[in-house]
């Protein structure tokens, strides 16, 4: 009996410890929730409501709860409203919505726009969505991620986000993210820590370049007591007055390089004039013109080869070349031979040229402008700290204006051509008795200052729109920059240029763009009333 007993209770106590095995491995097997169930609640969730269920999202699903969060703070999350399904949406036609469902991406079909509805936030809400995509990006393997992330909390580091961030910070091991990190924190910092702690801050802070220190510099000067706390004040102010004078040292910088830009696009509009009106003495009006040609030369060549639109910026300079220089030689040719020494009748028939140019261009391409694209290596600017960035398109062109100047000059020295071009330009009689054909010379010369104009049309259709009136809005800047440097002297047409573009630049932000062109012509009217030949006139017979 009492062997029957001891094994029933046997059996009782192994029932007893299997099922509580049993009860302990079903709860320590049971699958996590899936994402889709911890982020179905969003549907028609209250402001409150998605503002936890964010943070269990963050606590739970982690990072793989990112793509959800940015298309939550991009509004671009929906729901169906019959079965609260989460969706993402595109336009369809007749108002109605084409529906994927949002973690799988399977079609749903189209719906009309009254079955959906948005997860709707407001910007506490999405500031706050994005400290937690913010948080859950510092943990990402990506250094620019991570360097993101960093940059975002400026200026809106809570307390959980600063916790996140010391931790994140032991981890790093990127230098410059962890500069970045140090920035953040000495933000928080000045913003909440106690008075040692924002004096520390406020030293690490002088000097910094971003926006989000200086203005935080700033507002912690005007919340700050001077009688009680006079030396956080005077840290601060010292620190401010750092940074913004570092600030006003770049933007300084940054003008002198957009007037160095401006003046290659200077150097590029008036080198070709440089040779005909400097060498030859010939007013040509119609040289925006010959500009306006290279440009369009740009756009064709783009329109036959739009799937290498790399590759066509490069074939358009000897293409621009060729097409202006060619129309250059017609125009020498056909008009300005018969009129040598009349320099009033040479004037207006080349301004008649250029109205026939302007008008057969409408006529061909019609009076719109049209786009040239620039390709991907022209786009973005090289970032150089976060108040001085130079865009790649005005650098290469800049780079691009110097290396046909030096090509110019080296023609101009070192070829027979330029050889040429010289005697004639000094004595155009002794020049033709030692055989020199003077017309060929006239011809190639004014088809070469043509063609240079070509090149810089193709420069200026990457940062201005083509259109039938571009060449006008340089033709005035192409003289004056002649006049300036001396006619027929193209070191002086080097100097002019860059001496207008930086002068210009520097005198907008005090007078504007307008009242700084007028100011810069009425400067090189006074000049050449004290030096009517330029900054460098012609020495010698060529210059009687």
């Amino acid at each position: 009996m009492q062997s029957f007993l001891t094994q029933i209770l046997g059996a009782l106590l192994i029932l007893v410890v299997t099922g509580i095995s049993t009860a302990f491995a079903d709860d320590s097997d049971a699958p996590p929730e899936s994402l889709a169930s911890l982020a179905a609640p969003l549907a028609g969730a209250s402001f409150n409501e998605i503002d936890a269920i964010v943070l269990k999202l963050e606590a739970e699903a982690g990072e793989a709860a990112l793509p959800l969060l940015n298309a939550l703070v991009d509004g671009e999350l929906y729901y169906r409203r019959d079965d609260q399904r989460l969706l993402r949406v595109d336009a369809a036609p007749e108002r109605q919505y084409q529906l994927y469902d949002f973690f799988d991406n399977s079609d749903l079909g189209i719906a009309g726009r009254r079955d959906v509805s948005k997860v709707k936030t407001h910007n506490r809400l999405r500031s706050s969505i994005r400290q937690v995509i913010a948080r859950l990006t510092l943990s990402s393997r990506d250094p620019a991620r991570r360097m993101a992330a960093v940059t975002a909390m400026f200026g809106e580091l809570d307390s959980d986000g600063h916790q996140a961030l010391v931790v994140a910070r032991q981890q790093e091991a990127d230098r410059r993210i962890q500069e970045k990190m140090d920035i953040a924190l000495s933000l928080y910092a000045l913003k909440h820590g106690d008075i040692t702690q924002r004096m520390s801050a406020a030293k690490a802070l002088s000097g910094r370049l971003e926006s989000e220190v200086r203005n935080a510099l700033k507002a912690a000067i005007a919340s700050t007591d001077a009688e009680s706390e006079p030396a956080l004040l005077a840290a601060l102010q010292k620190a401010s007055r750092h940074s913004t004078a570092r600030v006003e040292r770049y933007e300084l910088l940054n003008t002198l390089f957009f007037g160095l830009s401006l003046g290659s696009v200077f150097l590029l509009a008036a080198a070709g004039l440089a040779i005909t009106f400097g060498v030859m003495g010939v007013i040509n009006m119609a040289h925006g013109e010959l500009i306006m040609l290279g440009a369009y030369s740009t756009y064709v060549v783009q329109q036959l080869m739009p799937n290498h639109i790399g590759l066509s910026i490069l074939i358009s300079i000897p293409v621009a070349f060729i097409v202006a220089g060619s129309v250059g030689i017609l125009i020498e040719r056909g008009v300005i031979q018969f009129l040598k020494g009349r320099p009033l009748e040479t004037l207006l028939a080349t301004f008649g040229i250029s109205l026939i140019l302007q008008q057969a261009v409408r006529s061909i391409f019609s009076p719109l402008n049209r786009q040239v694209f620039t390709p991907e290596w022209l786009s973005g600017s090289l970032q150089i700290n976060p108040v001085l960035s130079l865009t790649y398109n005005r650098l290469y062109i800049l780079l691009f204006a110097l290396l046909v100047f030096a090509m110019l000059l080296l023609i101009m020295k070192k070829t027979s051509l330029g050889l040429r071009v010289r005697a004639v330009s000094q004595n155009r009689d002794m020049a033709k008795a030692i055989g020199i054909r003077t017309e060929w010379v006239d011809a190639m010369t004014f088809g070469l200052g043509s063609g240079i104009a070509g090149v810089g049309g193709v420069a200026l259709s990457l940062i201005t729109n083509v259109g039938p009136n571009l060449g006008q809005a340089y033709i005035i800047d192409s003289f004056m920059v002649v006049v300036f440097g001396g006619a027929g002297n193209l070191w002086g047409t080097l100097v002019g240029s860059f001496g207008l573009g930086l002068t210009n630049k520097f005198l907008e932000p005090v007078t504007g763009a307008v009242l700084a062109n007028i100011l810069v012509l009425i400067f090189i009217i006074l000049f050449i009333q004290k030096r009517p030949r330029g900054l460098f006139p012609q020495k010698g017979r060529a210059a009687e």
